[in-house]
């Protein structure tokens, strides 16, 4: 029925709620009238009403009540269209002087905003007319962003012939207030937004189907918002989205892979595989967080995608007596995306946070990630298949080549002219043995230019020896090669191939190698010669510490290769010496435990003697000679002496005694030398995931802390989170440690401290000028980590933030930057 039907008029409504209107702020409203309040719409009532500010149903969904936004068909208009051609203007004498608010065509015109020529603003005044409701809605809403406030739509009263709109008001979005009842049980209640402002515009249709302006009130109860944040008014989104739908609808270059305000999608599913699409790209995983579900159909209505690491994990009393707490990862990240149900069915984006609050996640450990396992396994299909491609390709060009040794840089020369043996190798090799080495070793060189090896030839021109280091391990030794383990364990008897790897510890404290050796002769001048080499394949960077086996040999080599750096015997080799020696012995599991408590559990010299003489007298060895050989070189091994050496606390790192069994199979002379490297290979790439896997489970989770204590934050912050774990035992330790006396100097403190009931005491001292700590256990020096005995000074000097000066970088996150 048409806006102007003789029975509408005949029954007076639309003549009463325009006077009504007129002569007050309240508008009494019929029971059988579409009276929709915000709290009770859903999806499927967007048609008629749409909702600026709603409660929030889950205290986790104040995003989504903020950003969602349902568009019908009157109202998916953008705000950008010119109002002025499509607003008339009734100056009638007698309207305009019946209310104050009422603005003559002089006044009106000298309010008029040009921005250009096609786009020109109006303010709205008693008596304008528009030819609909949705023009009034924009030209209401414009002007209310640029006062600084948004605006609601409040109240409708519709035909009951055939439900065309009659008459509408629009509030401020502070109008009214909330009601108290509906947040009695909810955990964390909104904001209180609302003032009980009065401030709104009515608009009532006319016989000739316009819609006029019947009251306008202009008058707040609050301050507006500032230009620069009148983006975040829920009126002001809406119109941003309404016009990312339409430059969504009118765009025909379709998606970029980067999500945007408006985007469409065909369903949930499509929304959330894109998003996550995305986040793989980007470097985190995805998470579905809150859904509203329709209250007719169940069918979800809006949906809230965030990163993992949203939020904050709740506290749980059942988590006192969890022996092994879960890591934390949730860290409060706010970036998302919003989707919300259209009437046209499709799925649009209402609300996209881009930022993170964290690290993203290294495209190589992007795999690793919860959301993205699919997309991981699509990526390995595809990388396999490049990666065919290119050994066919290499294959083609071998074969273009006369040889292997034709393929080789020839400005490279591996073989070592000028440092022959003088005399004949002492290990001979399998006939082919050496051709075969060669060629391994030139084909990973075709591979890979960084890639180094060094042949040593004896006085017959036979290979002697050969050193090999790939490019992940110079760049290994650039990061952590400041202690290095040099290892000659691996030979099972005089006829084995002698293996002598490089060996350290990274800032996760797992095993990595810097290079490896094949020797087949082990004299003083083949050590040297590897030595030399090992620098030569380094840059000639020298480590600080080196840690080898008792071998005398090895030891002259390294004094005349290595004069200026700290030397000493590995304590887990002559751990291992001791077990072979003292076969015989081993009637139980006491024996090996004492002995182990020996060799790793005692840090101060009396201690350490003291253990050593009761498992002397328990299993009666005083007249073991090779325990008092040892014995007599402890200053050389044992970890109570020379605590001044750094070791990065590698006589603690159990190098794997399996990875020792396992390789030693491939070190017979009967065994195959392609078949060692390849079982190397593979050990090594099981280290190098190791590291990515701790690398990523670094990025998304957090240690546990023991207790809120700015000290501890701080330090998990820098340190690793195995790195962490030491020194929180460290930092438990110290709540125990009594101070018993304080000498105070000019610039220095001198400390004694003692764990509590116990006699032994220890001496710090702490530098004002610096802020330096010592103790006398030389712990830091030893490891690179505050002993607890240091941190309990640090406390009682109230010094909060753990000292720059003692975080090592090797320990850290950034270890590799």
């Amino acid at each position: 029925m048409d806006s102007s039907d003789p029975d509408i008029l005949t029954q007076g409504q639309n003549l009463d709620i325009e006077n009504e209107l007129q002569e007050s702020n309240q508008v009494d409203v019929d029971v059988c009238q579409e009276c929709q309040s915000l709290e009770a719409c859903s999806v499927e009532k967007s048609q008629e009403v749409t909702e600026s500010e709603s409660d929030s149903q889950s205290p986790n969904a104040s995003s989504v009540d903020k950003s969602e936004v349902e568009i019908n068909a009157d109202e998916c208009q953008t705000a950008q269209v010119p109002i002025v051609n499509k607003c008339e203007i009734d100056v009638d004498g007698e309207q305009n002087s019946q209310s104050p608010n009422a603005l003559s065509v002089d006044v009106l015109e000298a309010r008029v905003s040009v921005k250009d020529e096609d786009d020109i603003f109006v303010v709205p005044a008693v008596g304008m007319e528009f030819e609909s409701e949705e023009h009034a809605h924009k030209c209401y809403s414009r002007y209310a962003v640029l006062e600084g406030f948004s605006i609601r739509k409040d109240f409708v009263n519709k035909s009951r012939v055939n439900g065309a709109i009659v008459s509408r008001r629009y509030t401020c979005y502070r109008q009214g207030y909330r009601p108290g009842k509906h947040t009695v049980n909810v955990r964390k209640p909104q904001q209180e937004m609302r003032t009980g402002c009065l401030a709104h515009m009515t608009i009532a249709r006319q016989p000739n189907g316009k819609f006029r302006v019947s009251h306008f009130e202009t008058k707040h109860n609050h301050e507006f918002v500032n230009p620069s944040t009148a983006h975040l008014l829920p009126s002001q989104k809406r119109l941003t989205f309404a016009q990312a739908v339409e430059a969504d609808l009118a765009s025909s270059s379709g998606m970029d892979g980067v999500p945007k305000l408006g985007m469409g999608f065909k369903s949930e599913d499509h929304a959330y595989e894109f998003y996550n699409t995305y986040a793989g790209r980007v470097g985190f995983s995805v998470r579905k967080d809150y859904v509203n579900r329709s209250k007719i159909d169940g069918a979800v209505a809006s949906r809230r995608f965030t990163c993992f690491r949203e939020g904050f994990r709740q506290k749980d009393k059942r988590d006192l007596n969890v022996k092994r707490p879960r890591k934390e990862t949730r860290i409060g990240c706010l970036a998302q995306l919003v989707i919300s149900r259209q009437p046209d069915g499709k799925y649009r984006v209402t609300h996209f946070e881009e930022k993170h609050n964290h690290e993203l996640v290294a495209a190589c450990r992007v795999r690793m990630l919860r959301s993205q396992k699919r997309l991981a396994v699509a990526r390995i299909v595809e990388g396999n298949a490049l990666e065919s491609y290119k050994i066919q390709a290499k294959s083609a060009y071998e074969v273009s080549c006369n040889s292997i040794g034709d393929c080789v840089d020839h400005g490279y020369d591996p073989i070592d002219h000028r440092s022959k043996l003088s005399s004949k190798r002492t290990r001979d090799m399998r006939e082919g043995e050496a051709e075969r080495i060669q060629q391994y070793f030139q084909s990973r060189k075709i591979k890979n230019r960084s890639f180094f090896y060094a042949i040593q030839l004896d006085a017959e021109n036979q290979i002697a020896n050969i050193f090999w280091a790939d490019a992940k391990m110079i760049m290994d030794y650039s990061d952590f090669g400041d202690v290095l383990c040099f290892d000659t364990t691996y030979m099972l008897n005089k006829d084995c191939r002698l293996f002598s790897p490089f060996l350290g510890v990274n800032h996760h404290k797992q095993m990595v190698i810097f290079g490896a050796a094949l020797l087949y002769d082990d004299t003083v001048d083949s050590f040297k010669w590897l030595f030399q080499k090992f620098l030569e394949a380094m840059s000639g960077k020298n480590p600080k510490t080196i840690l080898t086996d008792e071998d005398a040999v090895v030891s002259e080599a390294v004094n005349s290769i290595f004069p200026e750096i700290h030397q000493r015997m590995c304590v887990w080799h002559v751990y291992q010496s001791a077990l072979k020696q003292l076969g015989d012995k081993f009637v139980g599991p006491s024996f090996v435990n004492d002995l182990s408590s020996c060799f790793f559990n005692h840090e101060e010299e009396e201690d350490f003697i003291a253990a050593w003489n009761i498992m002397l007298d328990v299993h009666g060895l005083w007249e073991n000679d090779w325990l008092n050989k040892i014995f007599e070189t402890r200053e050389q091994w044992a970890i109570a002496y020379k605590r001044h050496i750094f070791c990065a606390d590698i006589n603690s790192v159990q190098l794997h005694e399996s990875f020792i069994v396992n390789l030693k199979k491939y070190l017979k002379p009967e065994s195959d030398v392609l078949s060692f490297f390849k079982h190397l290979g593979k050990v090594v790439n099981d280290w190098h995931y190791k590291e990515l896997e701790a690398n990523y489970d670094m990025s998304q989770n957090m240690p546990r802390l023991m207790g809120d204590v700015i000290l501890l934050k701080h330090a998990r912050d820098a340190y690793t989170p195995r790195i962490f774990e030491l020194f929180q035992q460290e930092y438990e330790m110290c709540l125990n440690i009594v101070i018993n006396q304080c000498i105070e100097s000019e610039t220095a403190f001198e400390y004694k401290v003692s764990i509590y009931g116990q006699p032994r005491e220890y001496a710090i001292s702490y530098n004002l000028a610096d802020n330096t700590v010592f103790c006398s256990c030389m712990k830091y020096e030893f490891m690179g980590v505050l002993c607890s005995h240091a941190l309990k000074v640090l406390d009682y000097r109230n010094i909060r933030l753990l000292p720059s000066q003692y975080i090592l970088k090797r320990w850290t996150r950034d270890a590799r930057v």
